[in-house]
């Protein structure tokens, strides 16, 4: 490939494709380098360095999956149909694209989260979700890590076989999430009306 037809654009999407092939660890300037045929240094007028490609990486990847789960919970009725729909889509593309879902959970800059549109949009779909369900701070930031520790440490044992009993991964999922719903219906704290 000529590197005149390198742009950032296209170095990320390429460290993302990489990362889902071969692992989020194994993303680097040499191998992204490789792929295209360049020298390390040809990078480095796109990416300022390792960790800038990483972050833009987490950004790419937020974006894909926000968008995923907007569309799933799009016109759906608030509650647990919505939640299921959300972590529906959650689980599917952290399993299928687990390169581009492990670059989402590095840490960011947070002026960088707040100057990032996909990441404004993931939290707006989230605390939208959660409000239907009465909540307010600073339950409503409880309520995200729980759902987000919940959903990511089943996928995360889920994509490494970790889940040894014969049990359907689906059904026992389906269980978290009406177990996840109750919980939500009835916060611990005031009593609060649940639009569920």
């Amino acid at each position: 490939m000529p590197r005149a037809g390198l742009t950032p654009d296209r170095l990320v999407a390429a460290a993302a494709d990489l990362a889902d092939e071969a692992g989020f660890e194994h993303v680097t300037l040499s191998a992204l380098a490789r792929r295209f045929g360049v020298k390390d240094a040809s990078l480095y007028s796109h990416v300022r360095n390792l960790q800038d490609l990483r972050t833009r990486m987490a950004l790419l990847a937020g974006g894909e999956m926000i968008d995923r789960i907007a569309a799933a919970v799009e016109g759906r009725e608030a509650g647990k149909e919505t939640l299921a729909a959300f972590a529906g889509a959650y689980r599917a593309y952290a399993l299928e694209h687990p390169g581009r879902y492990a670059a989402t959970q590095i840490p960011l800059d947070q002026a960088l989260v707040t100057d990032s549109p996909a990441l404004r949009r993931t939290a707006d779909v989230t605390y939208g979700m959660l409000r239907a369900y009465g909540l307010e701070e600073p339950d409503l930031t409880d309520a995200v890590r729980l759902l987000r520790s919940t959903f990511h440490g089943y996928c995360a044992l889920e994509s490494t076989g970790a889940f040894g009993a014969p049990r359907d991964l689906q059904a026992s999922w389906d269980r978290a999430v009406d177990a996840l719903h109750v919980l939500l219906e009835n916060w611990p704290g005031e009593k609060r009306t649940a639009h569920a």
